[in-house]
Formats: C-alpha cells, structure tokens, sequence
C-alpha cells in the first residue's frame, strides 16, 4: 500500500497550475449546490468515469470546502500519476484482499485524525452511462466504522454542447448523516447509497441534455 504523503507546498503551487490547466481542458466546469460543507471530516463519494475527477475534486476542495482531503486511488492509478500522493492520495490494490482492508483501516485512521476522505466506490473508471454503477462495500465499512461522519454524494458529468472543448456538469447533495442513510448491514448501505448517487448522476444528465444551465453556475469563471 501507497500512503499519502501530503505537501502544503506543493499544494500551493499545484492550484496555480490546475485552474489554467482546466480553463484549457474544458469550457465550463457547471456547478450545482457546491457550496462549504462546516462538518469536518466527510467522506466524500462520487462516480468515476474519467482521469479529471481526482483533478476536479481538488479544485473544488481548493476553491470552496478548504478541507484536508485525502483521496483513494487504485495503486496501478497512484503509481502512474505518483504527483497525486503529495495532494493526499493514498492506495487501494482490489486484487489483494488484505491490501484492500489495509488501505480501509488506513481511511479510518485518517477519519479518526478529522481528515475528509473521497472514495470513487466504483473501484475503477468505467463510462459514465454503465449501469449499475456497482459501488463495493467499502463505503458501507467506513459508514459502519464511523457512524458519526457524514457522507457526502458528487457526480460528474462530461458533455459536449456548443463548444469546441467538453464541459462538465458537477452536483453536490446536502451531507447524509447515519440516520438517512437506509439499511442495518454494509451490503444494504452500500445499496442505499450506490442508488441514491445513481439517480443523482441519472439526474444531472438530463439537466445536461436539456441544457439548464440557468441555476449552474460556471466553476471556471471569467479569465
């Protein structure tokens, strides 16, 4: 296992060089209900459909929640793009059984310390239109583990409109506190919450398709 290795300072100058790079990469970053989150920790969780989410969850933390993230990332991932360990990526192997519970005991730990953990429960980058999203039920082990840390859902949605480069549409839900999160066991929360960010993303597609951009507003602003 790969653990974190945070730099504030390499931290500091990665925001520098994020926010041309997206302005470069992408036309709009449309934003829905993204706002600071005054609990501290979160888990965060959030579909994985494309290499700029890990990106577009430090941007936002950068801008807006402010907090000390720290994200999980497939080891074949963190060791192609090693930079992501000094934001605070730290490994998951799924073809090793006691990689996967290190790596869990090891998102506890940092849990423990009032870090915000960002999970991709999907486990690997899939379309964003493959269903079901089949979340493991690692998420559903910190929710047992840390019942007092609320989880909080973000979709990503990649699109062409009118524009020569892509855009994305990203929505944030209000933080789901124990008691909202439905089911006893790990599978059945694991379920409950596997569902609710599928017909969160279900939903931002359509807005996406119709093109309501009148209550989203623009993350990149004006350069």
């Amino acid at each position: 296992m790969i653990i974190a290795k945070k730099s504030r300072l390499f931290e500091k100058g990665f925001a520098l060089y994020l926010l041309p790079l997206l302005r470069k990469s992408f036309s709009h970053l449309l934003g829905y209900g993204i706002r600071k989150i005054p609990e501290k920790p979160v888990i965060f969780i959030a579909n994985h459909s494309s290499w700029w989410d890990g990106l577009l969850f430090f941007f936002l933390n950068h801008t807006v929640w402010k907090h000390d993230i720290h994200m999980m990332m497939h080891e074949k991932n963190l060791r192609k793009y090693i930079f992501f360990r000094y934001l605070g990526a730290f490994s998951i192997d799924k073809q090793n059984p006691k990689d996967i519970i290190r790596s869990l005991q090891y998102a506890e730990k940092l849990l423990a310390e009032g870090k915000s953990v960002v999970l991709f429960p999907q486990g690997d980058e899939y379309h964003q239109e493959i269903r079901p999203l089949a979340f493991s039920t690692g998420i559903g082990y910190l929710v047992e583990k840390h019942p007092d840390v609320p989880v909080v859902p973000i979709t990503f949605y990649y699109s062409f409109r009118h524009d020569q480069k892509p855009e994305v549409w990203i929505r944030q839900s209000s933080p789901l506190s124990i008691e909202k999160i439905a089911g006893a066991s790990r599978k059945e929360r694991t379920a409950f919450l596997q569902d609710t960010v599928t017909a969160q993303l279900d939903a931002l597609k359509k807005e996406a398709i119709a093109e309501n951009v009148s209550e989203f507003n623009d993350l990149l602003g004006k350069e």
